[in-house]
Formats: C-alpha cells, structure tokens, sequence
C-alpha cells in the first residue's frame, strides 16, 4: 500500500511539473522600482533587473508551489507563501531568515504592513494570522470566515486588514484587537482578492462571478461595478495614485479602468495564456504581468506598448 502511495504521489508530481512548470502566477515590482519578482504554482521564485530583464538569482525553501509574494516596504526583505508555511529572505543575499508556522492549511496570501513590522496570511484552514517579523512570532488569529480565506490586504495606515473568502464575502477587521467591522457582500462567487486603495478609503475586489467590484470601507456600500473581461478575472491592483485599477483575466488581456467612473481606459493584447498577476511600479508609469504562457511583461501604463518581455524557464524538477 504504501509504495502505491508512493508511486502515485510520483505520477501526480511529474505530470504537474511538465504541465505546470514555468507558468507565472504571481508577479511584483519591489517599491524601490529596481526588480520584480515571480514565482510559479511549484516553488520557484526568481528574482530579475527591471532596466535589464536580467536573472539575479532564485529564492529556495518552499517545497510545493508559491501562491503569493510580497516585498517588504524597503525593498530588503520578501515573504512568500503556499504550503502551510511563510518564509522571509533576504533580497540582496537569496538567505532564509525564517520561517512562519502555524497554518494548518495552504497559504494563499501574505502581505506587510506599511511599517514592515508586520505580515499577515491568509489561509485555507479559513483563519488569517497576524505576525511579528522581526521573531516570527504569531501575534493573533482573526475567524470568521466560514470557508478558505484567498486573499488579505493591510489598510495604508496599518490599523485594518481586509480578507476575501470562497464565502462570497469581503471582511474588514481592526489589527489591534481582531474584531470583525463589516462583511462586504455582492459577488456571486468566490472572492479570490482584494486591495485597499492608496488613501484607504476603497477597497476593490475580484471574483470568479468574472466582475471587479469597488467599494466604500467606512459603509461597505458597493460604489461600481467594472465589467467588460470575457474570462475570470485572475488580478487587480490600484495605480499608485489610487485613479485607476488594472486587471488581468483568462481572456489573456489586461485592462487599465478609471477608478471615478467605472470606464474602460485600454486593453493591453500580447500574452498568449491566461493573465494570472499584475502590478503598478511604484510611479504608475508601468505594469507588470505574469502569464501561463511562461512570460513577464513589461508595459508603458500611458500606451499600452510592451518595453521588456521575459520568458521564464520550463525546466523543473518535482523533487
């Protein structure tokens, strides 16, 4: 029994890292404007020369898969996540510094707050955990999400999270205490994220329902909705100004919208697969993507013209 076990657990393995290996499922620019990072659905992270497109080096640890990657507020450190466990390197040196246990379910989503001292995660044990980096110390644990918790997001001024879940529901909770304030309700499906607006006033959101939602954070009142995607929407993310959002689907595209009034801006055309993440640089000038079709795209945000493309490796090796 138990070297079937094994033997189908190898199967699984090879097949998924033929099929899988090299997609780009999360990618993000550091705020100093110099590097972006991407990681794949094993547990690759490579980190590349925005003025280059160059490879500096790869971030090891994780042992299946990398759903979510973050930078830390100065560029010098980088947290990822998936299985059950987060991990904080060192940008400049590729070094572990350490690791956060605690989950008992994958880890979908990490993110610092604004001062850095902080992280938070969301998981699919359905809890978000509040965490001290500098010890790795878990600090808290908010419930109450009756299902797999997708996404989580710090407020600007750190006092506030926000969770997207498979409930359907968007929740906003106080740090200092854990307390729930609102539940956001109006997708129809599973929220997979949520992003607070620069000035901490909006919130966006994502949903397989294949809509982009805005919101007001002091009412939870819904303020538009974005449509226009003829695939799921697989990311969205706040311009630096907080006057526009970009979105990136299975439809292969991306979408650039104004926040004020819900209009389509531009369609950014170029990968061949689904569009799995995006991101602003810190100025608003350019987006980045990450694609299955095993590429980073470099935009100019004001003409939709491609400045770097960067192919990323099919090689992988499941053990």
């Amino acid at each position: 029994m138990k070297l079937k076990v094994l033997i189908l657990i190898f199967l699984f393995c090879y097949v998924y890292s033929i099929v899988f290996a090299g997609d780009v499922e999360n990618v993000a620019i550091s705020p100093d404007g110099k590097f972006i990072i991407s990681s794949d659905c094993l547990d690759e992270i490579i980190l590349w020369e925005v003025s280059t497109g160059r490879e500096i080096r790869k971030f090891t640890g994780h042992n299946i898969g990398v759903f979510s990657i973050a930078f830390s507020p100065n560029s010098a450190q980088l947290i990822a996540a998936y299985d059950r466990t987060i991990k904080l390197w060192e940008v400049s040196t590729g070094r572990e510094i350490r690791t956060f246990t605690g989950h008992t379910g994958w880890v979908y989503s990490v993110a610092f707050s604004s001062d850095g001292r902080q992280i938070i995660s969301g998981s699919w044990d359905r809890t978000i955990k509040l965490w001290e980096v500098s010890t790795g110390r878990e600090i808290r644990t908010f419930t109450g999400h009756p299902s797999p918790v997708r996404s989580v997001a710090f407020s600007p001024d750190g006092r506030q999270i926000i969770s997207a879940s498979n409930d359907r529901t968007i929740k906003l909770w106080e740090v200092s205490t854990g307390r729930e304030i609102r539940t956001f309700t109006g997708h129809t499906d599973c929220v997979r994220s949520v992003a607070f607006s620069p000035d901490g006033r909006q919130i966006i959101s994502y949903s397989d329902d294949r809509t982009i939602k805005l919101w007001e954070v002091s009412t939870g009142r819904e303020i538009r909705t974005f449509t226009g995607h003829i695939g799921s929407v697989r990311s969205v993310a706040f311009s630096p100004d907080g006057r526009q959002i970009i979105s990136g689907s299975s439809d292969r595209t991306i979408k650039l919208w104004e926040v004020s009034t819900g209009r389509e801006i531009r369609t950014f055309t170029g990968h061949t697969g689904w569009v799995y993440s995006v991101a602003f640089s810190p100025d608003g000038r350019q987006i980045v993507s990450g694609s299955d079709d095993r590429t980073i795209k470099l935009w100019n945000a004001s003409t939709g013209q491609v400045i770097l493309s960067i192919t990323t490796t099919d090689d992988c090796d499941c053990w």
